[in-house]
């Protein structure tokens, strides 16, 4: 019998690829390999068994993954043996709030992303599927948790989406029935699985949006919930080359703390860094402009110019700093070109919009330059997620002290 058997082993018998929307088998099979020790299996345990079945019919009275075999996860972000706190990735995109949670020693025990490329990068790097769309998950199928973390869709708060879905005619904010209202999914989780402290980041324009009722409403609705809530927008070019404002909301639940609460945002160093730290040698000259799009960009804006608009490409010399990457990208990639000597300007790598993002070099991408761009254009900067998240554990330490809470939720291993 060996020793351990690893993951890359148990993806290639069991069939573990993400090729389609809503993979719940591959959800429940993976959650159960990385929490068959932790106390929150059984959530998990039915639906994995069920899945090894109609993939590997003779894995029918103990399938190899039970756990008896210790897994050794050849992936790039193994789960910590000896994690300090369990949390759910909602929302979870590429797993760039997971990534900072668990270098800060975190589980995540449960995570939920629809899209299924997103769920493709997630895999690869985690070695777990997310489970698809929250609004078809049941609150009480998702394990109990310490943090709950949510990077909530913001195209209906963001300018670009608001602009866009006023164009067409459509509603935004709460009023949009697909994506505003999966704040709600929010609301019945907290409610009802009630974590220590949680943290939703989205775009800077949320607090602004119909006049500040959105955010009105947010907050409100969190503070219904019992607990205190903390909001405050943060430029993740502290720690990046890149301007990117977005709003960070941190709530602790008031049940337990009561008024003792004191958290605050941490204090950001001055922003010194510069894109040259980011770009790649020698990129692919399949990245440069070719000379129909920029003269494109340039013609548009030279007409905006004349009307008097702001719109238009934005050049970043090496020692300049990024505006926003968008999940637009994509498209042109105008809103962050490269100045290049006798050459048009080119688009970021995938690669370099990860490290603009903060992600670190062992970072798989397994999807398109397309889907890539859209990815880490959704994603959030990780090391600011990290140090607002140090600042959570820290607050949590300090009343868990004084309120003695010894939570049964913390695992053992993982």
């Amino acid at each position: 019998m060996p020793k351990y058997v690893t993951y890359s082993n148990i993806r290639k018998v069991l069939k573990i690829e993400v090729t389609k929307a809503e993979q719940f088998g591959l959800a429940y099979l993976t959650h159960y390999l990385q929490n068959n020790q932790n106390g929150v299996s059984h959530y998990f345990k039915r639906g994995a068994v069920t899945y090894s079945q109609d993939v590997l019919p003779s894995v029918v009275e103990e399938p190899y993954f039970q756990g008896l075999l210790p897994i050794k996860w050849d992936i790039p972000f193994a789960p910590k043996k000896d994690p300090k706190f369990k949390l759910f990735d909602l929302f979870a995109g590429i797993g760039g709030m997971r990534l900072a949670f668990q270098n800060l020693g975190g589980k995540c025990v449960f995570t939920s992303e629809w899209n299924y490329f997103a769920q493709k990068t997630y895999e690869a790097n985690f070695g777990e599927v997310p489970f698809g769309d929250i609004t078809k998950i049941d609150e009480n199928e998702i394990p109990d948790h310490d943090i709950l973390l949510a990077g909530f869709p913001c195209q209906p708060f963001s300018i670009a989406g608001v602009s866009k879905k006023n164009s067409l005619g459509r509603a935004h904010g709460f009023e949009d029935e697909t994506q505003g209202t999966l704040f709600f999914d929010i609301k019945r989780i907290l409610a009802e699985k009630r974590p220590k402290a949680f943290l939703l980041e989205n775009v800077k324009n949320l607090k602004s949006h119909d006049r500040g009722n959105t955010f009105r409403v947010i907050k409100e609705t969190l503070e219904g919930l019992e607990y205190s809530v903390y909001a405050e927008v943060l430029d993740g070019q502290h720690f990046v080359p890149q301007h990117r404002e977005r709003i960070f909301i941190v709530g602790f639940d008031k049940r337990i703390y009561g008024d003792d609460i004191k958290f605050s945002f941490p204090e950001l160093l001055p922003a010194d860094h510069q894109i040259g730290e980011i770009l790649e040698e020698n990129p692919d000259p399949k990245y440069t402009l070719t000379d129909r799009l920029w003269e494109y960009l340039q013609e548009y804006a030279k007409k905006h110019r004349e009307k008097g608009n702001g719109f238009g490409f934005g050049l970043t010399p090496p020692d300049g700093v990024a505006r926003t990457l968008s999940a637009r990208y994509y498209k042109d990639g105008s809103e962050i070109l490269i100045p290049q000597r006798r050459k048009n300007p080119r688009r970021l790598t995938p690669r370099e919009c990860a490290r603009l993002q903060g992600f670190p070099e062992e970072f798989l991408i397994p999807v398109s330059d397309n889907q890539a761009y859209r990815q880490f254009g959704n994603s959030v900067v990780v090391p600011l997620v990290q140090a607002v998240g140090k600042r959570i554990l820290n607050e949590l330490k300090r009343l868990d002290g004084i309120h003695s809470v010894k939570s049964d939720r913390l695992c053992a291993a993982g």
